[in-house]
């Protein structure tokens, strides 16, 4: 099968690791970029190393029969209605997380998706990086036995030093501190527990600092989710902090724990446990894009959409699940009360 044709819609700082990220798959070219934005095509091709074609309408984007993926590279309210009208108009998507902020616009992008039969993933990138790859592996080899309870944390304080902190602040963009942010470690908890979540309680709060009391949203949140075979856990999303960039990980088994890239496993004779044995690999330590694990996952999608199969770690399925329980966390908040992820239908 030829390469697949990738076309960006919005062109900012995400939109630009996107770009460079697809130099380094095979399969899978971008070959165009909209935006409302006058650009010159002739100084993007200098700027980017490759030719792009310019558009100016997102819908004269769709109408072209050599896009083949639709990237949406977007701010956060408008990547629903994008996603539904490029699945319509028979693309694959690539779809920035969230995809969305409100709960019945993802469900009808997942509606869309089913209707046109399109392949379709949430950049969830982190479950291909090489700490939460190593994670899996300790995982799969069972050396923490059986999980019953976890935490994975996410520290990341976004003010006015950071790029998205100006439209970040606004409810009706950002969302939530776990939709804006804390989905990241939302998901990997799900992927570490490999059970249905059945219940979520959410507590929110804010810095009294001034730079994050211009959030139009409370700024952290504690999740704590029961699973369907007794399992606890909990998620925070801390996005009104000063401190280093901090993926939080402690997972505990019935044969031995996990924290961040330490262990203990008494199933490997010779360990104590008075002391973590370190598992060396490049953490998550960065929220900077461009650090981010995008080009395993960029090849995963081109690998399975070509041969039409779904995608490891993170289609849309996957990913979706992961909003619910988000979704169902955020309502919890509200309500002040446990939510069941059966009243998120």
């Amino acid at each position: 099968m030829a390469d697949l044709n990738v076309g960006i819609v919005g062109l900012g700082w995400v939109a630009g690791a996107h770009i460079e990220t697809f130099k380094n798959v095979t399969g899978a070219n971008v070959t165009a970029v909209c935006s409302r934005r006058k650009l010159d095509p002739a100084a993007l091709q200098a700027e980017h190393g490759t030719p792009l074609k310019v558009y100016n309408s997102y819908a004269k984007m769709l109408a072209d029969p050599d896009i083949h993926v639709i990237d949406i590279c977007t701010p956060h309210p408008r990547h629903p209605r994008q996603a539904i009208d490029a699945a319509k108009a028979g693309k694959h998507l690539i779809i920035e997380k969230p995809i969305g902020i409100d709960w019945p616009q993802v469900k009808q992008v997942r509606q869309a998706i089913n209707r046109a039969d399109v392949c379709a993933m949430v950049c969830f990138e982190c479950r291909f990086s090489a700490h939460f790859t190593m994670i899996n592996s300790v995982l799969k080899r069972g050396l923490l036995g059986d999980l019953h309870y976890a935490e994975v944390d996410y520290y990341h304080g976004i003010g006015p030093w950071y790029g998205q902190y100006d439209w970040n602040i606004k409810r009706n963009m950002g969302g939530s501190s776990l939709l804006t942010a804390g989905c990241h470690a939302l998901d990997s908890l799900l992927m570490f527990m490999n059970d249905k979540v059945v219940e979520v309680s959410s507590y929110q709060s804010q810095s009294t600092d001034k730079t994050f009391q211009k959030y139009e949203y409370k700024t952290t949140s504690v999740t704590i989710l029961r699973f369907a075979a007794g399992q606890t856990a909990k998620v925070t999303s801390c996005v009104d902090c000063y401190q280093p960039y901090y993926f939080h990980i402690h997972l505990v088994g019935s044969d031995g724990s996990l924290l961040d890239n330490r262990f203990f496993s008494k199933k490997l004779p010779g360990m104590t446990k008075d002391r973590w044995s370190t598992l060396e690999t490049a953490t998550i330590d960065s929220g900077d894009v461009s650090d981010h694990p995008y080009q395993p996952q960029f090849q995963a999608f081109a690998d399975a959409t070509k041969s039409k199969k779904p995608m490891p770690l993170t289609d849309f399925d996957i990913a979706y699940e992961s909003h619910r329980v988000a979704f169902a966390a955020d309502l919890a908040a509200k309500t002040n009360k446990p939510v069941k992820l059966s009243q998120m239908k």
